[in-house]
């Protein structure tokens, strides 16, 4: 399915019928990422899948997609499926979107689960790392995402998934090196939103992953002490919805069964 905002077509699939989860999909990835989690759910609830700004199938709007840019792109598709309320899981920068999202429309939110993710903002060497992808991205951005993909996998799934970062390498090889630049840019300038996990009137998990190439497994841990976010840990790499399959879905599962 497709929207017209802001003159681009903005693409989203739906599933099932109930109560709605959100799934919003991470940097170099589309709404697929999500089929085998999106068919579970929709056994019991209504699921949207969204194409982030410059991912998938929807197009570009601007040569910086910040992360409020995409959380008002997701709620623009969830309006014109006239919902109110929804839990959303975010998978890396999905995660990010949906933290945005939460700040701005709190009202709209029954839950947040952050799929390696998390709720601080970039640091200075993180900023520096982004810039130097940005100018790989420039320079050749076919190179760049058959670097940047296994790199999220541990060194040892790297050959056990060797067919599924294939799969993933092929959908992100169609993005445009505009989509690709404007997604660092807008992760490069996120805003800190650690006091959602104090001040938020909603449930919030964490699903971190101990070898995760990404995120600093201990700064995930340490941000969330003192605060009610549910803590889920998990063995292997970034990319734990392929990594540790069975026991995201039926995590995300049990999640949302109790959010509603």
């Amino acid at each position: 399915m497709f929207l017209t905002y802001k003159n681009i077509n903005v693409h989203f699939e739906v599933k099932g019928n109930g109560s709605a989860v959100v799934l919003i999909h991470g940097f170099l990835e589309n709404l697929t990422m999500w089929n085998a989690i999106s068919e579970n759910l929709a056994k019991r609830f209504k699921v949207i899948s969204i194409d982030l700004l410059g991912h998938g199938k929807t197009e570009n709007h601007g040569y910086i997609h910040t992360m409020k840019d995409q959380a008002e792109t997701v709620k623009e598709v969830l309006n014109s499926l006239k919902l109110r309320k929804y839990v959303l899981i975010g998978h890396s920068m999905g995660g990010y979107v949906a933290l945005s999202f939460a700040s701005l429309y709190p009202k709209n939110v029954k839950g947040i689960c952050l799929l390696n993710s998390t709720a601080l903002p970039d640091t200075g060497a993180k900023k520096i790392n982004r810039d130097r992808a940005i100018k790989a991205v420039k320079q050749n951005a076919k190179t760049f995402i058959k670097i940047a993909i296994p790199m999220l996998f541990t060194e040892e799934n790297r050959t056990v998934f060797k067919k599924e970062i294939a799969e993933i390498t092929a959908e992100a090889l169609q993005m445009s090196p505009q989509g690709i630049i404007a997604a660092l840019e807008g992760m490069k300038i996120r805003k800190d939103h650690t006091n959602l996990y104090k001040t938020g009137s909603f449930p919030i998990q964490m699903i971190a992953s101990k070898q995760d190439p990404a995120l600093d497994y201990t700064s995930l841990i340490n941000q969330t002490k003192n605060t009610k976010v549910d803590v889920v840990e998990l063995p292997d790499g970034h990319m734990s919805y392929i990594e540790n399959k069975t026991q995201v879905i039926s995590t995300l599962y049990k999640f949302v069964n109790a959010c509603f």
